[in-house]
């Protein structure tokens, strides 16, 4: 049986050259970056020319990334930071964002008491950015937060407007990229973004490891002590090997980007053509120009395939998901889909489809034979 992994918005297939990178490293350059014998030397050298790479990718300085293990410790560090020591009284943000986001402005407001406020989102998925300025009319420190694109329905935020909005109300501006970084391109040049965050295991990098863009003299803390590391930002020992790691795999994604982004959008066509012509009565959840590498599909089934899709697409070697890996285990609805679907739709089994360059047309042939296969 052909295994067929397409749950790529979950994490991804590491690539061979970054494999060989990391493995070369932790054989080789061993040293610890702090130290300063020579082995410690190179160590620090293989981290700075890996800071330097990932800045040069998103038209950024060296200065302004640091590492950290993932994008959910970086998110909670630039929010906690912004509201314990940047004195930020407000946050904008979506009730569709990653629960990295949520849950930490949860937190935020029961401990320092901070307004929440929650920017109204389209039938669509979309971010309604008239609502986004009418709550920037209020005049107190603000920071918005909101995402690039959607980790469950590929709806894309335009960064640029948003960031045009956000400087001429005077607010600060982080946006969860975890979904976007090695897949789209983005400068830090353009883009008036305080603050942003990403992840290598998204794009063919290894796990645990990420970076955050800070704009210089942004007045952030660090979110826990130990240490110089990272400018004194991000205390503990560098994983070197994952760095590098992370700096190839971005490296070799904006290399093979163009041609990576015309083939996946084909396999995605190609998906929803499949679809039309075996479930003509199917949706798409969210925005029909979203993301590129993700589809969420609301299929015509009855109520009682929900609970066990999954489980049947895994007996037939097919690796889908409902929505972020982050809350797989939970028997609760998306709260993405809840905000963007009805009472009635939301009990129906929706899937998310995600692709990556390793996918072909076999792939998702078998996907809609074993979905034919539950009529």
């Amino acid at each position: 049986m052909k295994k067929v992994y397409l749950d790529n918005a979950s994490t991804t297939t590491i690539r061979t050259e970054v494999i060989q990178e990391m493995v070369t490293i932790m054989a080789q350059d061993y040293g610890n970056p702090s130290s300063t014998h020579s082995f410690g030397r190179n160590a620090k050298s293989i981290l700075e020319l890996s800071r330097k790479s990932i800045a040069k990718h998103i038209n950024a300085t060296a200065q302004e990334i640091i590492f950290a293990s993932c994008g959910t410790e970086a998110n909670n560090w630039i929010l906690r930071s912004a509201v314990k020591d940047l004195k930020v009284q407000r946050i904008i943000t979506s009730k569709i964002e990653h629960h990295a986001v949520l849950y930490t402005i949860m937190a935020l407001q029961q401990e320092y008491n901070i307004q929440v406020d929650y920017v109204a989102v389209k039938p669509n998925g979309e971010i309604d950015l008239t609502n986004l300025t009418d709550l920037l009319a209020q005049d107190c420190k603000t920071l918005v937060s909101l995402m690039h694109v959607n980790n469950e329905t590929g709806t894309v935020l335009d960064l640029k407007r948003v960031s045009v909005i956000c400087r001429e109300h005077n607010v600060l501006f982080h946006s969860d990229t975890v979904q976007s970084i090695g897949k789209s391109k983005i400068d830090l040049q353009e883009l008036s973004i305080d603050f942003l965050v990403a992840s290598a295991h998204k794009f063919h990098g290894p796990k645990g490891v990420g970076f955050a863009f800070v704009r210089k003299n942004s007045g952030l803390q660090p979110l826990f002590f130990g240490g110089e590391q990272e400018k004194g930002q991000r205390p503990g020992t560098e994983a070197v090997h994952q760095i590098a790691g992370m700096a190839k795999a971005l490296e070799f994604s904006y290399a093979n980007l163009d041609e990576e982004k015309i083939y996946i959008s084909g396999l995605k066509a190609y998906l929803l053509d499949q679809l039309e012509l075996e479930f003509p009565s199917f949706k798409i959840n969210g925005n029909l120009d979203g993301f590129y590498n993700i589809v969420n599909v609301l299929l015509p089934f009855s109520e009682d395939k929900t609970a066990m899709i999954l489980f049947h697409l895994d007996m037939k070697g097919i690796a889908v998901s409902r929505g972020s890996a982050c809350q797989s285990g939970s028997i609760r609805p998306s709260h993405v889909l809840a905000e963007i679907l009805s009472v009635e739709d939301l009990k129906k089994p929706s899937l998310r489809i995600s692709f990556s360059h390793y996918n072909n047309l076999e792939d998702i042939d078998l996907l809609i034979e074993a979905l034919k296969s539950m009529k």
